[in-house]
């Protein structure tokens, strides 16, 4: 046996993707995450479905582990160099506010502080030519602190060292032969080759400031599925939408910050191809958070530069939008008032009704109590829930309130999916998206039992949940490839620029691109590449990205900038001189699928069907409503009543007034009544 597998780590659960070579099959497992030891978690996943770890071909794994470490601020402690004279640079940061007039605004906490930025004499001009050289013995008081105070994260951000590495290169050497192996060197022009030192700082202290944890973890779990039998390659997920190996994200880690998210929107990439609909909105609900994100015209929304907590990263990631709204989050209370989220209860104690010592009400003793998850059914597959610990969870905070049981748990609900539509408008309605344009695409544990009603708040008409919603996000890191993103500086008024000297630079951006594929064992016939490039009106700070062809015409070049301008901006002018900033180029290289499932005809082979009722409470009245095992709807199957569908790794509910089908693949499709 030959199996294809994907292992994505959430707060509250692990999730298991397989897909089996010969029989064309996909199955999947939960087990719950395990904080003090995340790869505990991938190992009991994988030993639930698999015997042998030598069958394994392919293994591709998604990780929070860094974007935990950096939320929570438990990342390492970074000492950064900068050149001499622009060493505050990271501290100062940019003096723009968001919000004007806020009076309680407060400056965003950095990830080191200014007693850890150190300078060195070196200098480099804007052309990359040496002005200065390095200053070795600048690092004689550096190396020692490093040393003596066991740091163990170091960023190295130096002048225009995007344009010439040469010295922050010398400077890691120097740091290499004196300062512990184990030390994590970040050197900003490996991860963020672009002009703005603060933001290329930022990123670079970033990738040093959740290095230690992410390596770790990453060392460990590749040793220890070697101890199980597994020898070939492990893949991480990138933050980009595309996979590499697990020693290329150790050399630069904050590639990875996303790794876990992001899986479930390149699912929804591949599902907008195979059912034909280029425009969804993917919203990920599990335990502890919500995500969001978009497919426009059959691609993921990527962007080369964000915010995190308002910390700028010049990194190519997936945009997504995450809240802390999940079946976990906890029902809390404020002035009297009820809120919900964003703590969680985590995967321990977790809710009240998983047994394990949580006493706070959460969304999911809500559901658990409303009927929209049975008493007799078992989460992930596996894990019974104690109704009678969410009714007394539930109880102790309905006193407080005056209010019944019922009451706050449709409270509860109404609360937090009235915040998770919100977050959505953030995503579409603020950026001028009509999500009306679009289907909702529900997954994750609890995506499928909520999606209805924040369709509703959105107007949106119709909802996908695919098959295994579950782990959804773990079925998608099996339908990416590997990924390289390459930038190359390059400042040229379009009107001056020649064919020629655009097509010589990105000639030598496929080079490099190429071998850096090689490196990751990619055949040369499977690797493609997208060109783009940074332009914007001459004297304007920021840019838009174009798409280029290969063929390079700079007259297409030109309209397409302006198009793409006004696309954005709402307004363009045609006449007004445009600059290029930066070449781009995305290099992919093809992964070998092992199921094609668009193509998929073996899905009427159904399980024995089975349907019974059971009392489910929808605005406040009681409803007998049909529970379905999934596996037993047909194409012809349509339904009309309130439902509940059932499987091993979520419930989707199908409140009155809705109807709900089956496609080909699968997917359940539901569409008010």
């Amino acid at each position: 046996m030959k199996y294809r597998v994907a292992a994505d780590i959430g707060g509250t659960f692990t999730d298991i993707v397989i897909e089996d070579y010969k029989s064309k099959k996909t199955s999947t497992s939960k087990v719950l995450s395990t904080p003090h030891n995340a790869a505990s978690a991938v190992l009991n996943g994988l030993k639930k479905r698999i015997n042998h770890f030598t069958d394994i071909n392919f293994l591709v794994h998604g990780t929070t582990v860094g974007l935990n470490a950096f939320l929570e601020r438990k990342g390492s402690r970074v000492l950064l160099i900068m050149t001499s004279g622009i060493s505050d640079t990271y501290t100062i940061a940019r003096g723009d506010r968001k919000t004007l007039y806020e009076v309680q605004y407060r400056k965003p906490k950095q990830l080191t502080s200014r007693k850890d930025v150190h300078e060195v004499t070196e200098r480099m001009s804007w052309e990359g030519k040496i002005i200065e050289p390095i200053g070795k013995r600048c690092f004689i008081p550096i190396i020692k602190k490093i040393n003596d105070e066991k740091i163990k994260a170091v960023a190295i951000c130096f002048l225009h060292s995007y344009i010439n590495p040469e010295h922050e290169i010398e400077a890691k050497k120097i740091l290499k032969e004196k300062i512990n192996k184990d030390v994590v060197i970040s050197l900003s022009h490996e991860i963020a080759r672009e002009w703005r030192e603060y933001e290329r700082s930022s990123t670079a202290v970033m990738s040093a400031y959740i290095g230690p944890i992410v390596n770790n973890y990453l060392i460990r779990l590749e040793q220890e599925l070697l101890e199980n039998g597994y020898s070939k390659h492990l893949y991480i997920m990138q933050s980009n939408g595309g996979v590499i190996r697990a020693k290329t994200a150790i050399d630069n880690p904050v590639h990875t910050l996303l790794s876990g998210p992001v899986g479930g929107t390149i699912g929804g990439a591949a599902l907008s191809k195979i059912i034909n609909k280029p425009n969804l909105i993917c919203v990920d609900m599990g335990g502890t958070s919500f995500d969001m994100s978009l497919i426009i015209n059959g691609s993921p929304n990527v962007t080369n530069e964000t915010e995190k907590q308002s910390l700028p990263l010049l990194i190519p990631l997936v945009d997504i939008h995450t809240i802390g709204a999940g079946g976990g989050s906890i029902a809390w209370l404020e002035a009297g008032a009820l809120r919900v989220g964003p703590q969680s209860a985590g995967a321990d104690p977790g809710p009240a009704c998983y047994g394990k010592g949580g006493l706070e009400p959460t969304v999911t003793d809500a559901n658990l109590f409303l009927g929209r998850i049975g008493p007799e059914s078992k989460l992930g597959g596996w894990m019974k829930l104690d109704v009678n610990n969410s009714n007394q969870a539930l109880t102790n905070m309905s006193e407080k309130l005056s209010m019944t049981n019922i009451e706050l748990a449709e409270g509860i609900l109404s609360i937090i999916n009235a915040k998770m539509a919100d977050a959505i408008r953030t995503i579409t309605v603020k950026h001028g998206i009509d999500p009306r344009e679009f289907s909702l695409v529900a997954f994750g544990g609890a995506g499928s039992m909520h999606a209805v009603w924040i369709a509703e708040e959105l107007e949106i008409k119709e909802i996908i949940v695919p098959p295994n919603p579950g782990t959804f996000s773990a079925w998608g890191m099996l339908q990416t490839d590997i990924r390289r993103d390459l930038t190359k500086n390059y400042f040229m008024i379009l009107s001056d620029a020649k064919k020629e000297s655009l097509y010589n630079n990105f000639q030598e951006l496929i080079k490099e691109a190429s071998n850096l594929l090689n490196s990751e064992g990619v055949d040369p016939k499977k690797m493609i590449f997208h060109l783009t490039a940074d332009m914007r009106y001459i004297g304007q700070e920021y840019y838009v990205n174009i798409s280029i062809d290969q063929l390079i015409d700079l007259k297409k070049i030109n309209a397409n900038f302006h198009e793409t301008y006004k696309q954005k901006y709402g307004h363009s002018t045609p006449d007004a001189p445009v600059e290029i900033i930066n070449l781009r180029l995305v290099a992919v290289g093809i992964i070998e699928r092992s199921i094609d499932y668009s193509k998929l005809d073996d899905y009427e082979k159904q399980k024995i069907k089975s349907k019974y009722n059971r009392e489910v409470i929808f605005n406040n009245k009681k409803f007998n409503t049909s529970i379905i095992d999934r596996n037993s709807i047909k194409i012809e199957d349509s339904f009309k009543e309130p439902l509940i569908v059932e499987e091993e790794s979520a419930t989707t509910v199908v409140p009155p007034g809705y109807l709900m089908s089956r496609d080909l693949m699968g997917n359940l499709i539901i569409k008010r009544n």
